[in-house]
């Protein structure tokens, strides 16, 4: 195009002028920069003498103007690439800005943190345009790109690090290609993605990582869209993904997404061949859905389609996510032809390199991440069939026993002594295991042969940590409350005379209010980071990867050894007791023996097999697996649970006088009740006449007494125990 040398000299000074007005910046030659505004047009490129290479990428750095006026950039032939970046005080880029440039093939806007709207059709008729980069700026609202209308293929879209940009509206990359696109939307403020919002789009890889406020994907968001082959909802807060428009998933990223604690409906994900997910029972889930899948009726594995065409979605998505094809498609772009791409912003923290997969097999493998571990195995809670049979056995006993002592013992007009007082608490303790052993049995019959789908949401919800709480509470409780029953007896018995040392209500209160100060913290300290209750199905603590959290299985085993060192010294104090050839011999003595070594044996039975090996695994020297351990937690750990309210209650006298009271009061037994009543009085009245005889006779008055005394204590043992 020729133009009068006036003209030129004109347009030259003018350009001059308006770079003074720009200080800082380098207007290019084939545009006019003023102090408010930028024009590169037609007629700015004409008034070039000379079009060369370096015309045909446009730079704007540090650009210092407001507003980027509508028509800036409109008619331009030949220019590739516009790039503007590291403005301070770029505020708003007008409607129409970028118009019908039908040779522009990238467009990048990075780097403006000011910038705060992007009218509505401010990119519009842009046919060649495969790029464009919107990032690292200010920009409140989802910028319009539904006019650009691309011709091109393999369009890449990065809208990335816009940390005020909170939601991707419905429709809108309607219009932006009719050609399959990669969406690098990562590192925004997004939190909700509405219906529609990739409508009319096909989708080659959607990246959505590290937009760690992303909490909703609305059910038809995919809806009336193709893809995506490739999705990446990396680090984000999502809790769910939708139900709908997953069909055409491959290959699937949830890492670091904690919140996400469960998966679509499985029947969704039919195209799934590879996924890199948070949690390890997601993988158990899929790999045993893969397992049991009909490919026959999924359309992405039939051979004569076009998924195995080159030219189909799969050998597409596969050039984009692996493959030789994948390099040359993203170097042989004009964007990368100077520019390093381990130093670029819009490209740094996308992988564009995924294992080569082979997308046309007649059964294809699912390959998943992370796999299942030595305290997550792929089964159910209760692992083996006739542990869910136990289970039930087990907790129903627990509780229908402990329930039926705390209301005998509430009910019961007799005074309340201390034995009495502790062994309330005792059924209470044993209550809390028989509750959580519940809670799992629940759990393990509503998730049966599914669990693994459900496994995160229990492990890691609210029930879960309730149950792990009433295991160590209740446990450790039972374990401190038995160890106490058995010291006061011995202390009672070894003192029969010295009434002033016997234990009363307030020691024995005092006593196991520092019990629960105890238990609670044990029972709590994992809710507050210290092991975990997370870990394993079962809800126990066995979190040991902390020094702290070792230390704290370490002294929860410990313990429980030496409150069964306790209780065993103390009952063979008492049987030494009972023996004393100081007594006269009773025929009692050998039921009393076989009680104590009924005790024994039972403690013995509960505590050694689990503090055996979870000392061991304590010291992560694990002698047993997970699956295996299961077994002692179910038929050993609540041994005692089952055992105590028998033992130490229901099959004594003492217990059935007060039963019996009970149900005569309601109509019920009252023959028993009064045979009990007369027993206990006549008992009664032996004692004090014997008392009194002995306190009138001479030199061995006090000795009498004192064997009166413990035989009166002897009595009460026979009674309790």
């Amino acid at each position: 195009m020729w133009t009068s040398l006036p003209a030129l000299l004109f347009l030259s000074v003018l350009g001059f002028y308006g770079c003074k007005c720009a200080p800082g910046f380098g207007c290019p030659r084939i545009c006019r920069c003023f102090s408010n505004t930028i024009r590169c047009n037609n007629v700015t490129q004409g008034s070039a003498l000379m079009m060369d290479h370096r015309d045909k990428r446009l730079f704007f750095y540090h650009l210092s103007l407001n507003t980027i006026s509508s028509h800036s950039f409109d008619g331009l032939k030949g220019v590739q690439r516009i790039e503007i970046a590291q403005s301070v005080t770029l505020e708003t880029i007008e409607a129409l800005a970028f118009n019908n440039l039908l040779n522009l093939s990238e467009i990048s806007v990075q780097n403006t943190r000011s910038l705060m709207h992007i009218g509505r059709r401010t990119f519009n008729n842009l046919p060649k345009l495969h790029y464009l980069s919107i990032s690292n700026t200010g920009i409140t609202l989802f910028p319009d790109i539904t006019y650009i209308n691309s011709l091109e293929s393999e369009f890449i879209l990065d809208i990335c690090d816009n940390l005020y940009l909170l939601e991707i509206p419905p429709n809108a990359f309607i219009g932006l290609t009719k050609e399959y696109v990669t969406m690098n939307l990562y590192n925004n403020g997004i939190r909700e993605i509405h219906d529609y919002a990739f409508n009319g789009t096909k989708i080659d890889k959607l990246v959505l990582k590290n937009n760690r406020n992303l909490r909703v994907i609305h059910r038809y968001a995919f809806e009336g869209a193709t893809g995506p082959g490739v999705l990446d909802v990396s680090a984000t807060a999502l809790t769910k993904l939708p139900p709908q428009g997953l069909e055409s998933v491959l290959v699937l990223f949830a890492q670091s997404a904690y919140a996400l604690k469960s998966l679509p409906p499985l029947q969704g994900l039919w195209s799934l061949r590879e996924a890199h997910l948070t949690y390890n029972s997601h993988c158990c889930a899929l790999l045993s859905w893969n397992t049991h899948r009909d490919f026959s009726i999924n359309p992405a594995y039939n051979n004569d389609s076009t998924y195995c065409d080159e030219r189909g979605q799969l050998a597409r998505v596969q050039r984009v996510i692996g493959g030789s094809a994948d390099t040359t498609l993203v170097m042989d772009m004009p964007f990368f032809s100077d520019v390093d791409l381990s130093e670029d912003e819009g490209f740094g923290d996308v992988n564009f390199h995924y294992p080569e997969l082979d997308f046309c097999q007649t059964r294809p493998t699912l390959v998943c991440t992370p796999e299942a571990d030595a305290f997550n195995p792929c089964e159910d809670i209760a692992g083996f069939s006739f542990l869910r049979v136990a289970i039930w056995f087990i907790n129903i006993l627990a509780i229908t026993g402990n329930l039926t002592v705390l209301l005998v013992s509430f009910t019961s007009r007799n005074k309340l002594t201390v034995p009495r007082f502790l062994m309330c608490h005792l059924a209470f303790a044993d209550l809390c295991i028989g509750i959580y052993l519940l809670m799992i049995a629940t759990v393990d019959f509503r998730t049966q042969g599914h669990y693994s789908q459900h496994a995160i949401e229990w492990q890691t919800g609210s029930g879960c940590s309730a149950a792990g709480f009433l295991s160590v509470f209740g446990g450790e409780l039972s374990v401190y409350t038995l160890s106490t029953i058995t010291l006061e007896r011995w202390h009672t018995i070894t003192n029969a005379l010295q009434i002033e040392r016997h234990l009363v209500l307030t020691q024995a209160a005092s006593i196991m209010a520092a019990g629960w100060i105890i238990c609670l913290g044990m029972g709590m300290l994992p809710l507050f980071g210290v092991s975990s209750y997370a870990k394993v199905s079962m809800c126990l603590p066995m979190d040991i990867e902390t020094p702290l959290a070792q230390a704290f299985i370490i002294l929860i085993l410990l313990f429980n050894v030496g409150a069964f060192v306790v209780v065993c010294v103390c009952y063979v104090l008492i049987y030494l007791a009972v023996k004393n050839p100081e007594f006269p011999r009773r025929s009692a003595d050998t039921k009393i023996a076989k009680r104590m070594a009924v005790l024994i044996f039972t403690d013995f039975l509960c505590m050694a097999p689990i503090s055996f090996f979870a000392i061991s695994a304590a010291f992560k020297v694990p002698l047993i697996t997970v699956t295996n351990s299961k077994i002692l937690l179910v038929l050993f750990f609540p041994i005692n649970s089952c055992a105590n309210p028998f033992l130490y209650a229901i099959f004594t006298k003492a217990f059935r006088k007060d039963a019996y009271q009970l149900m005569s009061a309601m109509g019920c037994c009252k023959s028993k009740a009064s045979v009990y009543r007369m027993k206990a009085y006549c008992s009664e009245n032996a004692i004090k006449s014997n008392l009194g005889s002995n306190n009138k006779e001479s030199g061995t008055g006090g000795r009498r007494a004192a064997v009166a005394g413990q035989s009166h204590h002897l009595k009460e043992e026979r009674e309790l125990t």
